[in-house]
C-alpha cells in the first residue's frame, strides 16, 4: 500500500508551543482532512464509499475494480460521523487567534472538490438552504461553522485583555478574476489589487469596518454570504462561484505609536473560501457557468503551480508567479511570507467523485510541505533604538574628537577662539594662531592664504573648504579627486582638525566649522 504525506503533528499540538518557539524558524503548513458523509442523491443512486480512516492521521483510499490501496497521512483526518465543533476543536483555530491577538498573520483557508462541504465547514449551511427553511431562519448553534465559533472565542477573548483592542473587519470575493468588495455601502464594483514593499499584496479601497460585539460581526458576514455569488448545479444546489476572504484586523495599542499618522500595530485573522474545482461536464455547466468554472479553475492550477514551486528550494529562492491571479496575490503572505497557515482539504466519499478526490488529496500532500517563517511585525517604537543608537554614537564620537582638541588649545588664543563663539561661529575647528595672515585673492574661484613655504593651502567659497595645489586650477568643491602631487591618504577627510600654525583664516563659515578636513603639510 503506498504512502503520502508525512506531518510531524496535529495543528492544535504543533501551535501549542507559541509565538516565541515559532518566530524565526520554518513552520510547515498545517493540514487537516475532512471527509463528509455520503448525501441522500448518492445513496439513492446506490454509490459506494472508497474512502476509509485508519486512525486519526491516516486515509485510506480503495479505488473500486480492485486497484492497489493508497493511504494518506494527515496532520488531522475526520471522517463523516465528526460535529461541527469536533472540527473546530481538531483544528487548533483557538490558538492561531491567540497568536493573532499577539501580532502575527494567520489564515485558515478550506480547499476541495465542488459539493465536498468546504463552505459548510467554515460557515454551516449556506443561506440559500436556510432561505429555504424558512425566512430569517439562523444558523443553529451546533451547525455554526469555524468562522462563526472564531467569532464567539475572539470576542469572549478580547473582554478579558488588560488592554484595549480595536478590531476591524473586511470581506471581499474574487469572481471572474475581478476583487468586489461584498460590504461596500454602494454598488459592488471591481477594485485593484497594488504591492508595496512594506504591505506587499493588498486591495486598494477596501471597506474595512470597526465593531465591538459579536452581533456586529454576524451582521457583516451575514451581508458578504448574501452578496456572494452562488449557482446551482448537478453536483450542489448552492455552489459558490468565487473566492471569498474574510479578514479580521486586531490591533492591540500598548504604547504610543512613534509617529501620529501610523496605525496601532497587531495581527490578522483571515478566512479563505475557495470556490470548488469541477469538471465542466460532470457539472453540466452551460453558458455563464461554464465561463466562471473556468475561472475558477485557473486560478487554483495557478495556486497549485505556486505550492510547487515553493517546495523547490531553488525556484523558490527565485521567483514565485504570484502575480499570474488574483488569489495567488492576495495568498502570497499565507503560503511563503511570515504568517502560520492552516488548510481544511474536503473530499466527497463517493466512488464517482474519486479522481476529483485524489487530486485534492495530492494538492493537499503538497501544501503540508510548504513552510513559513511566521515573524509579528515590529511597533514603530521598536524600530526607533537602533537608529537612536546609531545617532547616539556618532554623537559621542564627536564629543570625542572635541575634547581632544579642546586638550590642545594654547591659553593665550582663547580670546580669540570666545570671540568667534560669541559670533556664533560654533567649536567645530580650532586653531592656535590668534591672529592668522590675511586672506590673498586667489583668481576667481575664491580666496586663499599661503602655507609653508609659500603652498597655497585652501580657497574659500560658499559651498565648502577644499585644498590646492601652488598655481594650479582648484580641485572641485564637490568632487573630492586628489590633485597633482596628492595621494588618496592625504586628501581632506571628515571628522578631522586642520594642521598648520598659519593655515586657517580668523573667520570660517559655521558650515565649515561643522564639518572640517585635513589639510597636508
Amino acid at each position: 500500500m503506498e504512502k503520502r504525506g508525512s506531518p510531524d503533528g496535529d495543528p492544535a499540538r504543533s501551535l501549542e508551543q507559541g509565538p516565541e518557539g515559532l518566530e524565526g524558524p520554518e513552520t510547515p503548513i498545517q493540514v487537516v482532512l475532512r471527509v463528509r458523509p455520503m448525501s441522500a442523491a448518492e445513496l439513492r443512486r446506490g454509490e459506494q464509499s472508497a474512502l476509509h480512516c485508519s486512525g486519526t492521521r491516516t486515509l485510506q483510499v480503495s479505488p473500486p475494480g480492485g486497484g492497489p490501496d493508497v493511504a494518506f497521512r494527515f496532520g488531522a483526518v475526520l471522517d463523516g460521523a465528526r460535529s461541527q465543533e469536533d472540527v473546530f476543536r481538531a483544528c487548533g483555530v483557538r490558538r492561531l487567534g491567540e497568536l493573532a491577538l499577539r501580532g502575527f498573520s494567520c489564515t485558515v483557508f478550506t480547499f476541495g472538490q465542488t459539493g465536498s462541504g468546504k463552505t459548510y465547514t467554515l460557515t454551516g449551511p449556506p443561506p440559500q438552504v436556510r432561505r429555504a427553511q424558512g425566512e430569517g431562519v439562523p444558523v443553529p448553534p451546533n451547525l455554526a461553522g469555524i468562522m462563526q465559533r472564531t467569532f464567539a472565542w475572539l470576542l469572549d477573548r478580547v473582554q478579558h485583555l488588560g488592554a484595549p483592542v480595536t478590531l476591524r473587519a473586511s470581506y471581499l470575493e474574487i469572481y471572474n478574476e475581478q476583487v468586489r468588495d461584498l460590504l461596500s455601502l454602494g454598488s459592488a464594483r471591481p477594485l485593484p489589487v497594488r504591492w508595496n514593499k512594506t504591505r506587499g499584496f493588498y486591495v486598494e479601497q477596501l471597506r474595512v469596518v470597526e465593531f465591538g460585539s459579536l452581533g456586529a460581526l454576524m451582521e457583516l458576514l451575514q451581508m458578504g454570504l448574501s452578496r456572494r455569488r452562488s449557482s446551482a448545479h448537478t453536483l450542489n444546489q448552492a455552489s459558490s462561484r468565487s473566492h471569498a476572504l474574510l479578514t479580521l484586523y486586531i490591533s492591540r495599542q500598548t504604547m504610543p505609536p512613534a509617529d501620529p499618522g501610523e496605525p496601532p500595530v497587531g495581527g490578522k485573522l483571515c478566512f479563505v473560501d475557495l470556490a470548488g474545482s469541477e469538471k465542466v461536464a460532470a457539472t453540466g455547466s452551460r453558458g455563464e457557468l461554464m465561463l466562471e468554472a473556468n475561472s475558477i479553475n485557473r486560478s487554483l492550477l495557478a495556486l497549485g503551480h505556486c505550492i510547487s514551486l515553493l517546495l523547490d528550494p531553488q525556484r523558490r529562492q527565485s521567483h514565485i508567479p504570484f502575480r499570474d491571479s488574483k488569489l495567488t496575490k492576495l495568498l502570497a503572505d499565507s503560503l511563503g511570507g511570515r504568517g502560520l497557515t492552516l488548510m481544511v482539504a474536503c473530499v466527497s466519499p463517493s466512488a464517482q467523485c474519486l479522481p476529483e478526490t485524489l487530486s485534492t488529496l495530492r494538492y493537499a500532500s503538497r501544501a503540508q510541505r510548504v513552510t513559513t517563517r511566521p515573524q509579528a511585525p515590529k511597533s514603530p517604537v521598536a524600530k526607533q533604538p537602533p537608529r537612536l543608537e546609531i545617532e547616539m554614537l556618532q554623537l559621542q564620537e564627536e564629543n570625542r574628537c572635541l575634547r581632544a582638541q579642546l586638550g590642545q588649545i594654547d591659553p593665550k588664543g582663547m580670546s580669540s577662539l570666545e570671540a568667534g563663539v560669541g559670533r556664533g561661529e560654533g567649536l567645530g575647528l580650532l586653531w592656535t594662531q590668534p591672529s592668522p595672515p590675511p586672506l590673498q585673492p586667489q583668481g576667481s574661484v575664491g580666496l586663499g592664504w599661503p602655507g609653508p613655504s609659500g603652498i597655497s593651502m585652501g580657497c574659500y567659497r560658499s559651498s565648502c573648504w577644499r585644498t590646492r595645489g601652488s598655481g594650479r586650477k582648484r580641485a572641485s568643491c564637490r568632487v573630492a579627486r586628489p590633485g597633482p602631487g596628492m595621494n588618496s591618504a592625504s586628501w581632506p577627510s571628515r571628522s578631522t582638525s586642520w594642521s598648520g600654525a598659519s593655515s586657517v583664516p580668523a573667520t570660517v563659515p559655521s558650515h565649515a566649522l561643522a564639518r572640517p578636513h585635513r589639510v597636508p603639510v
